[in-house]
């Protein structure tokens, strides 16, 4: 790994708070030119900036969401249905969902009762996202991992308030039942037994992910990157530097500094893979009794890349991944020193920052090590001095 960030940084202009509350079609544009992502993602955060000065921020509650659902139904089933036991589902953080049992009658297997789950976008979303994309991904992927079985895409808010998803209910949990962790699922706990059990699985259904066969796949609205090339990682960081840029409340330079070291180390696509985006604790369901894997949730942030550094991080030894971020933490490090335009009290509080921020990761680092049986060791932690002296 470089720790070297090679490029000059011209960074541009920031927009304007005022342009971002009421952004103009010609602001729209200069964002779009900046930081070209994947076309779907493109046309969703576009949707959310167009819409940024309407009527602003409104709640949901359980009966219109039911009412929308209903004027779908009406359009997509060929019987008469009825619709029970609406509620609100914890969980999925970045979406609202609404647990539901349906019941109608099919012409080819008489009446059907279904427990079925609405996910659906919020509004005014930062992490904009696609349903199609979510819709189409499941579908393919049936059969290959456990994952809902999905049933009808509201892609542009036809019958939603906002763009939604239908498909059915999975039993399993998210967490042991007797676990505390962040709502999105962050710093669980699975304790030794439940570890050794979903260890093995969460490892084969990651592979059996990054082998699907993509090529075969109805992935429409999916961009498919070359091989040999590194614009799949290329969207990936414009979709992110593209969501900062639009929302941002404040001046970070640790993330230019960030955003130039991913820039000049974007990893190539040796095979195109199906990568999940979130993969994770908190984003797949369990039996809590046997142990065995139900669904892998939370499809929005997936994409086709390499699956490669996944694998190399896997691999890679203990003192390599310290040597690593050892690396990176020096040449962050050295960047913040060596800027003069910086004063000694603002450098400060940009350090402060990366402890506070390293919470965070520490957290990230445990939910994805302690599935796979790994804990780090307290001697391997540096001093804070260590970590911030070149």
């Amino acid at each position: 790994m470089s720790a070297t960030i090679h490029r000059d940084l011209q960074i541009p202009e920031p927009i304007a708070d005022a342009d971002r509350d009421d952004p103009t079609p010609e602001i729209i544009e200069a964002i779009r030119a900046r930081f070209p992502t994947e076309g779907e993602y493109d046309r969703m955060l576009t949707r959310k900036m167009e819409r940024r000065a309407g009527s602003g921020y409104r709640s949901f509650d359980l009966g219109l969401l039911t009412a929308a659902l209903e004027n779908m139904l009406r359009d997509v089933l060929p019987t008469a249905f009825e619709v029970r036991n609406a509620r609100w589902l914890t969980g999925g953080a970045s979406k609202i969902q609404m647990g539901f049992t349906l019941r109608y009658s099919d012409p080819a297997g008489g009446d059907v009762t279904e427990d079925l789950v609405l996910r659906m976008e919020p509004p005014e979303s930062l992490n904009a996202t696609s349903r199609m994309r979510e819709f189409e991904v499941i579908n393919a992927l049936a059969g290959t991992v456990p994952v809902p079985t999905v049933r009808w895409v509201d892609e542009d808010g036809r019958w939603f308030p906002e763009p939604a998803l239908v498909y059915t209910w999975v039993h399993g949990s998210a967490k042991p039942s007797r676990a505390q962790s962040r709502i999105a699922g962050i710093g669980i706990n699975f304790g030794p037994q439940l570890r050794e059990v979903l260890a093995p699985q969460f490892v084969d259904l990651l592979a059996r992910i990054h082998t699907f066969d993509v090529a075969a796949a109805p992935l429409d609205h999916y961009e498919r990157p070359a091989v040999g090339g590194t614009e799949s990682a290329l969207w990936q960081l414009n979709r992110a530097r593209r969501v900062w840029e639009e929302d941002r409340g404040e001046d970070l330079p640790l993330l230019d500094v960030a955003e130039g070291w991913l820039e000049d180390n974007l990893p190539v696509v040796d095979r195109v893979s199906l990568v999940h985006g979130d993969y994770r604790g908190g984003n797949f369901l369990f039996d809590e009794d046997s142990g065995s894997v139900t669904a892998i949730l939370d499809w929005e942030r997936s994409f086709l890349g390499t699956a490669a550094r996944v694998s190399e991080d896997a691999g890679a030894t203990g003192e390599q991944q310290r040597r690593a971020t050892e690396e990176l933490s020096s040449a962050i490090s050295r960047a913040l020193r060596e800027t003069d335009e910086l004063d000694a009290a603002t450098r400060r509080r940009i350090e402060r920052a990366v402890v506070a921020a390293s919470l965070h990761r520490a957290d990230v680092d445990r939910a994805w090590l302690l599935p796979l049986g790994f804990d780090p060791e307290p001697s391997s932690v540096r001093s804070l001095q260590a970590v911030f002296t070149p």
